[in-house]
């Protein structure tokens, strides 16, 4: 049995024991990421002046090119070069919530997106907001939360949640990094 298979038997085998934890699992696996896109969203409206709303929106708009460079970019070509059968497929485990067997477990799109959403909003809130960095603790939080539940009910092993982890803080990264690229070159 490998590492990641035995890890992977290790945290879903908690499942089916305790039906607050089943029901914990599955809102963070399932629910809990709508109330992490409304939060991000929530950024649009809040705001002491224009010139703070601008700062939000700019935040928000960096967040949604590191998703889109993460989930629909560079994880969507892992999942076609890389078929990888889901944990419920290949083995008998506690599967949570139902999900399509056709679609690769390899990696997370759930870790890469929501860990590119939390990595700008840490980097962001990091440079431009100090004394609010705290809020990018908060979406990092989040997002290993919502990615640890994917394995507790099922749908994943620990190896596509921390690939997915890794592709979402590179892309989250990359996409800073321009940014700043950018507004180092506009100020000269």
């Amino acid at each position: 049995m490998n590492f990641d298979f035995w890890l992977f038997q290790q945290i879903n085998g908690l499942a089916g024991r305790w039906d607050w934890l089943d029901f914990l699992g599955v809102f963070l696996a399932s629910y809990f990421q709508y109330f992490v896109v409304l939060a991000l969203i929530v950024f649009l409206f809040i705001g002491k002046d224009r010139g703070e709303k601008m700062k939000n929106m700019a935040m928000v708009a960096l967040s949604i090119m590191a998703i889109v460079l993460a989930r629909l970019g560079i994880t969507a070509f892992l999942h076609w070069a890389f078929m990888r059968p889901r944990p419920f497929v290949a083995h008998a485990v506690n599967q949570l919530i139902p999900y399509a067997a056709t679609e690769s477990s390899f990696p997370s799109g759930h870790a890469a997106f929501f860990f590119a959403l939390a990595t700008v909003v840490y980097f962001y809130n990091k440079k431009v907001y100090p004394e609010r960095s705290r809020r990018g603790w908060y979406f990092l939080a989040a997002a290993a939360l919502i990615s640890l539940a994917r394995v507790f009910v099922g749908v994943h092993y620990m190896s596509d949640i921390l690939v997915g982890a890794l592709i979402g803080v590179f892309s989250g990264w990359l996409v800073w990094w321009l940014y700043n690229l950018y507004q180092n070159k506009k100020a000269r």
